[in-house]
């Protein structure tokens, strides 16, 4: 994961054409969540794969291009977005637990 910048997460040095890029910030009463786990779901609900939030409860995954479930965990609660994810687009999903 890359650092944390005023408008969102950095995208230095990530050729954002090439990839999928499916990332955002968990909060809790509007307050970010770091340590929370955040679970990425195919299609299908399929674990994919799992980050923890950053400081700033930011977190990024690279996928394939197609629909996706985002899904946080953490002891304040749990909740899920769906996201569509594009190559050489950036997709933004921000969870309120």
């Amino acid at each position: 994961m890359c650092g944390s910048t005023v408008g969102g997460l950095s995208l230095e040095g990530i050729d954002v054409a090439k990839e999928t890029v499916i990332q955002g910030v968990v909060h809790n009463a509007g307050r970010p969540v770091p340590g929370a786990f955040v679970r990425l779901l195919d299609s299908a609900g399929e674990f994919t794969a799992e980050v923890v939030t950053s400081a700033t409860g930011a977190f990024r995954f690279f996928a394939a291009p197609g629909s996706w479930t985002v899904r946080a965990l953490a002891p304040a609660g749990a909740a899920q977005t769906e996201v569509s994810a594009d190559l050489g687009t950036v997709s933004e999903a921000r969870i309120e637990l």
